[in-house]
């Protein structure tokens, strides 16, 4: 929305808090000079799946497919997640700017503002969402207000973002070795109650698979394809391409993967009836569930470092985003946005978890298929140099339109890859037309 010639003088006026916490170069490439090194950029993706809610959605699948089907769509899909992400990441290395200023050059200077404002909404809400689990967790275990834990939670995952990329790189540290540790930990004390064929053998919840391979593909591609298509956020901080692509693998497949595989397995260990991933039937319930005074305090503490690193990543994309459409600071966003989330996570939205994933699984990954096409394939030193890009839009909208046809014509196939390929053919397609 703001012209070249103001992002300066924006950029300018970010003051006293970016001279002590650093700029976050909302509006300008990040220098050479104020890049991270591999291993911080590497922590900083690790910290964002490796959280509860993926154990979560390992969970859901094996429970919807058996874990041999399970296991089958989540290796897949983290594959094609990596690619996809990878991709993504490196224009934002390439380039050193952020998503937003990457889709004015692919949707325009103006209509940019569709796509970076719809996926800085849905990350906002993904916010939103975790801060609304950890509440309910919280609330559910120890018998608190859900309310005044969804407000504690909130502020203190602002206070994370507001911090920057340096907060991200600091929560990573702290919730990925807690997560790895726990998690070892849960997924053997639960396979120790059973035998590892069993595990392989569970056919899902009452003996019966109801989600084929190709949903499953879809939750897993759509549990972070809002997030990773603004990887560019994330790996415009890299020095260079190597060490954009080593933190990428950190996240997808390695980071997710065991986190699902975690929940998987205490699932399908477990077999409890009529399963609940998103009440107590998870990695916190089950460690609550020892009745052991410092293996509780040990999961409050990982509970809120695990939730808190996802939340500030989503948070700090949302403010990334919405920095660079309204002229502001990210920071100031941070505070703006994150008051509007825990308002919104107070009113139980999380609740909408699997209808969250179908909606990201239709209107999503056509964004990330275009900016793939049009900056690998034919514009690749493109710059901002149009008001609006109908071809952009046109193939975003066809993507969109060819997934909502399968997710209800056809919803064995997958609505996510489905979307990719209608778009990435049709804008192709057209710059050649």
């Amino acid at each position: 929305m703001g012209s070249d010639a103001n992002t300066t003088a924006i950029q300018g006026t970010d003051d006293t808090l970016d001279d002590v916490l650093g700029s976050e170069y909302e509006h300008v490439p990040v220098p050479l000079s104020a890049r991270r090194n591999a291993f911080s950029i590497t922590m900083i993706w690790l910290g964002f799946p490796m959280v509860i809610t993926a154990a979560m959605t390992g969970s859901l699948l094996v429970l919807g497919m058996g874990f041999r089907n399970a296991l089958m769509a989540m290796v897949l899909g983290n594959v094609m997640m990596f690619a996809y992400v990878a991709a993504l990441g490196m224009i934002g290395t390439r380039r050193g700017t952020n998503f937003a200023l990457i889709a004015s050059v692919v949707f325009g200077r103006r209509g940019y503002v569709l796509a970076s404002g719809l996926l800085s909404t849905l990350l906002l809400g993904w916010y939103a969402v975790q801060v609304g689990i950890t509440a309910a967790l919280v609330s559910s275990t120890y018998g608190l207000n859900y309310v005044a834990m969804s407000i504690i939670a909130g502020i203190l995952y602002i206070g994370i973002t507001f911090v920057g990329v340096k907060g991200l790189h600091w929560i990573g540290i702290a919730s990925v070795p807690l997560f790895v540790g726990l998690g070892l930990w849960v997924a053997v004390d639960a396979a120790s109650t059973t035998t590892v064929s069993a595990i392989f053998d569970y056919a899902g919840r009452n003996g019966a698979a109801s989600m084929s391979i190709g949903v499953g593909l879809t939750v897993v591609l759509a549990l972070f394809a809002d997030a990773g298509t603004v990887a560019a956020d994330f790996n415009r901080w890299a020095p260079n391409p190597r060490a954009s692509l080593i933190s990428t693998l950190g996240a997808f497949p390695f980071g997710i993967l065991f986190a699902m595989l975690v929940g998987g397995v205490m699932t399908a260990a477990l077999a409890v009836p009529d399963a609940n991933p998103f009440g107590a039937d998870n990695m916190f319930g089950y460690l609550s569930s020892k009745q052991l005074f410092w293996l509780n305090v040990l999961a409050c503490i990982f509970l809120y470092a695990n939730l808190g690193s996802v939340c500030s990543h989503c948070l700090y994309n949302a403010g990334t985003g919405w920095s660079r459409i309204l002229g502001s600071n990210m920071r100031v966003m941070t505070i703006v946005l994150g008051a509007i989330g825990i308002v919104v996570a107070a009113g139980n939205v999380w609740g909408f978890f699997i209808q969250w994933l179908s909606l990201l699984g239709i209107v999503v990954p056509p964004i990330g298929a275009v900016i793939l096409v049009d900056q690998y394939v034919l514009r690749p030193d493109a710059r901002a140099d149009a008001e609006w890009r109908l071809p952009a839009f046109i193939a975003w909208a066809a993507g969109s339109a060819c997934a909502f046809a399968v997710e209800y014509l056809m919803p064995g196939l997958s609505t996510a890859i489905s979307a990719a390929v209608v778009a990435a053919v049709v804008y192709f397609a057209i710059a050649r037309a």
